[in-house]
């Protein structure tokens, strides 16, 4: 008689092991596509950064807007800094190039904004036909409702005048921006990006406003990106 061989049929691996094997090879395949942006930051922002001085803000939700007029924050453009001259022209002189002055020496009459830091254009300014703003980084009406309406007039007025918070900007991107922060607006002109974010954690630093959660990850975000920039 022939001599029959007999063949085994293979064991089946436990199931258990199955599953293991198929999870390491989607693991290592890539299938879960997580980029470096989405990755939660590992070190420690640097001591100074306007991205440590996000992170010391106080997060809450936004206030109503009841109540706020922009007389609550004093005569627009008032003279605080006592030189004689309003805070718009004090800006405008300091921000425009080829600036000419009325013979007061403080009416500023022309001047060249170049660049636009909201744009990145060139715009001729000429008073009263101007397509210049001078521009609340924090706008009155969203520290109204992340804080200033707690403050005294005094310091409501010393917020609207202050240096720090203010800035030349095309007209038409400042009333785009209206009382927008982080979350919901952003200039055009990617290389002010940075400046502008790093600006407005200055001032509701100084003034001790809140941000909403949805703005400090905005604010985040953007200042991950330029990790080194100090704090204006």
């Amino acid at each position: 008689m022939p001599h029959l061989t007999t063949r085994r049929t293979p064991r089946l691996a436990p199931l258990a092991t199955l599953l293991l094997a198929g999870s390491l090879a989607l693991a290592g395949c890539g299938g879960g596509n997580t980029s470096d942006d989405t990755r939660p930051r590992t070190t420690p922002a640097a001591k100074g950064t306007a991205l440590q001085a996000v992170e010391g803000l106080t997060v809450k939700g936004r206030a109503p807007k009841t109540g706020y007029e922009r007389k609550k924050f004093g005569t627009a453009w008032a003279d605080t800094d006592r030189n004689g001259c309003g805070t718009r022209d004090d800006i405008l002189a300091h921000q425009l190039r080829s600036v000419s002055r009325d013979s007061d020496g403080c009416k500023v009459l022309s001047g060249t904004l170049d660049p636009d830091p909201y744009t990145g254009t060139r715009i001729s300014y000429v008073r009263g036909r101007s397509k210049v703003d001078i521009d609340h980084l924090v706008a009155l009406s969203d520290a109204w409702q992340k804080g200033a309406h707690q403050w005294t007039a005094r310091k409501r007025l010393a917020f609207a005048n202050d240096p720090l918070n203010l800035v030349a900007a095309d007209s038409s991107a400042n009333r785009q921006k209206g009382d927008g922060d982080a979350a919901t607006w952003l200039p055009s002109n990617k290389s002010y990006l940075c400046t502008y974010v790093a600006g407005q954690v200055s001032v509701k630093k100084k003034y001790g406003l809140w941000v909403t959660q949805a703005e400090k990850d905005a604010m985040t975000r953007v200042l991950g990106r330029c990790p080194d920039l100090k704090l204006p």
